[in-house]
């Protein structure tokens, strides 16, 4: 079979939340392009809205839906919104997430619980649902977990201590792992990304600049870094890959 075959998304639905900027809309864009009606979630409808009418215009079938993951029963109707407007979701993308700068002596609990359930509980709840209604009982699926780097190294950025995002980007690590094994055996391949440095409201926002200087290709990620894995582990090109982790980080994690 040609590679082109292999990644032709045709006829699949993808959800991707968080979906309306930043990395969620750039694997939206990938998802879309290479053939899928493409679900997009966020908190806030102006930058849905704008989203979905950019991936319009790039020929791609968008529907945009308002949804706080944070508020975990919010994500089973939410999830029935895709189905009943869509069909059956092939494609999840764990993509929404959020980080608390504080250092340990200093993090107030409501920090570290609102990072704790939106960067994990979330993941926990949207891929169960997910799994339960379309996955499991048509014995196929791809699920696309976003990690960190800083899941893989525990530092953080321009000294700004991040313990609860970093512990919570390890969970989505061993998460994708053990899930990995669990659903295998229904032919559903669940994998990670785990991205370095990408200028992004989230980042700006730790003013994480000093990272991306550190990597040996000496640049932050760009609008196209993701698509490339993106389109690998939504389609049936990695039909033999799951429970990974791939760092897209411009070669920090390997120094």
């Amino acid at each position: 079979m040609s590679l082109a075959k292999l990644q032709d998304l045709s006829g699949r639905v993808a959800l991707v939340t968080g979906g309306s900027r930043g990395l969620g809309l750039q694997m939206a864009e990938v998802l879309g392009e290479l053939g899928a009606k493409v679900a997009i979630t966020a908190r806030k409808r102006d930058e849905l809205d704008a989203a979905a009418a950019h991936l319009k215009s790039l020929g791609i079938e968008a529907l945009p839906l308002v949804c706080d993951m944070g508020q975990l029963a919010t994500i089973p109707p939410m999830v029935e919104q895709v189905i009943a407007a869509l069909g059956p979701i092939d494609i999840l993308v764990n993509n929404a997430g959020t980080s608390w700068g504080a250092s340990t002596i200093d993090h107030s609990m409501d920090g570290w619980n609102k990072v704790i359930t939106l960067n994990v509980t979330a993941i926990f709840v949207a891929t169960q649902e997910v799994g339960r209604r379309c996955m499991v009982p048509r014995q196929s699926g791809k699920v696309i977990n976003i990690a960190s780097i800083q899941g893989l190294t525990g530092t953080y950025a321009d000294d700004i201590p991040t313990l609860a995002y970093n512990a919570s980007k390890g969970a989505v690590v061993n998460m994708t792992r053990t899930l990995a094994n669990e659903w295998a055996r229904y032919g559903i391949n669940v994998n990670a990304i785990a991205p370095g440095y990408f200028p992004t409201k989230m980042t700006e926002r730790l003013g994480e600049t000093s990272t991306a200087q550190m990597a040996p290709m000496n640049r932050g990620g760009g609008p196209e870094d993701l698509k490339g894995v993106t389109a690998l582990f939504a389609s049936d090109a990695c039909a033999f890959i799951t429970g990974q982790t791939l760092a897209v980080d411009g070669g920090l994690t390997a120094v």
